[in-house]
């Protein structure tokens, strides 16, 4: 993991510059002198209608990078096809799973911003003789992409393999593809698709990401954006706060590069992580991300009533409910109803979530 995030971390130099009117046709009948009188200030109120233009409804500003922002340049039935130029394994050897870090080239025909997905579809056929469907997986690159050149994109995949009730082991087909996939390999891409999870156009906005295993993929886009590359648009000056979740340390993602990060920006970025099979909080209570972040919990509720502090969370679907038992009765102490205070923030584009 270290010798590809190095690799990667190195390979990196680019910098980005980056009213019609109709006329009422005459009649041919004729009518009587009043019923003219009549008819014309009928044609004249009529005159003063039609020129008055209903009031037009001002168009929302996103808060977010949306401007360029592409969908659905490539779809199922004639998906882009990439090449397979890098793909390692992440976690350790002991690790609960395997979770794999790959690269495609796609030329710069696949473009993308931080946040958005791609969509995958797996070589073969189904048990009924058709294409396998499409997944879908966050991006873990920045719009740059690994190398630099917006000629890539990446993923950060989990191999999925279970047993099932008749105690037959089970392999999602999608997963197992792509963590099989070797360098040169050909892989059939749709997209890009979302956005829900595009960061936002302020560089001075505090961002609040919350994930749990593979949904670091988004965040490490926005930090290599933020950390590892310069704009002559964009230079984050904010706070980048990441919590990830994961059930040993030899499953942390990406530590190598956070930590690179943490060094290069102290004051911007700071991350905290929960290992839950490892650690616990004071009560003895196994260590998920809501627990680690219940440590924190007044410094993120002053936080959350910043207008400019955006939430973002990808991963599993339960944290959100943890997240909720730790701000309901913070919100509860000044009178607000948290429930309420957060469909506020998912309107204002505060509050974004990516869960499955």
């Amino acid at each position: 993991m270290a010798a590809v995030t190095a690799a990667a971390v190195s390979l990196r130099s680019a910098t980005t510059t980056s009213k019609s009117s109709t006329t009422p046709s005459s009649s041919h009948c004729t009518f009587p002198s009043s019923a003219r009188r009549g008819r014309a200030l009928l044609h004249i109120r009529a005159q003063a209608v039609s020129t008055d233009e209903a009031p037009v409804k001002a168009k929302k500003i996103s808060k977010k990078q949306e401007e360029g922002v592409v969908t659905n340049k490539f779809r199922p039935k004639e998906p882009y096809v990439g090449k397979c130029l890098l793909n390692t394994k992440i976690t350790a050897d002991d690790a609960p799973g395997e979770t794999w870090h790959m690269v495609f080239g796609h030329e710069g025909e696949v473009p993308y911003k931080e946040g958005q997905s791609i969509g995958i579809v797996a070589d073969g056929e189904d048990k009924n003789g058709k294409p396998h469907k499409l997944r879908l997986y966050s991006i873990a690159s920045s719009a740059l992409g690994d190398f630099g050149d917006s000629k890539t994109v990446s993923l950060c995949v989990k191999r999925l393999v279970y047993t099932n009730d008749q105690g037959e082991v089970v392999k999602g087909v999608c997963s197992n593809f792509l963590c099989d996939l070797k360098p040169g390999a050909d892989v059939n891409i749709t997209g890009p698709v979302g956005k829900e999870m595009l960061m936002p156009k302020d560089p001075n906005a505090t961002i609040i990401m919350l994930a749990t295993g593979t949904g670091i993929a988004p965040f490490r886009s926005f930090l290599w954006k933020m950390f590892f590359e310069k704009y002559e648009d964009y230079e984050f000056k904010g706070l980048a706060w990441l919590f990830l979740g994961v059930p040993t340390s030899s499953s942390l993602l990406y530590k190598e590069e956070f930590g690179k990060m943490k060094a290069k920006a102290p004051e911007n970025f700071r991350v905290d992580y929960a290992i839950s099979r490892e650690e616990t909080n004071a009560l003895g209570e196994k260590m998920y991300i809501q627990t680690r972040m219940a440590e924190y919990k007044d410094e993120l509720w002053e936080l959350l009533k910043k207008d400019n502090t955006y939430v973002y969370m990808c991963g599993l679907k339960g944290m959100e409910k943890g997240i909720d038992e730790i701000m309901i009765p913070l919100a509860a102490k000044e009178g607000i109803d948290w429930l309420e205070y957060r469909k506020t923030l998912k309107k204002s584009e505060q509050w974004n979530v990516e869960v499955y």
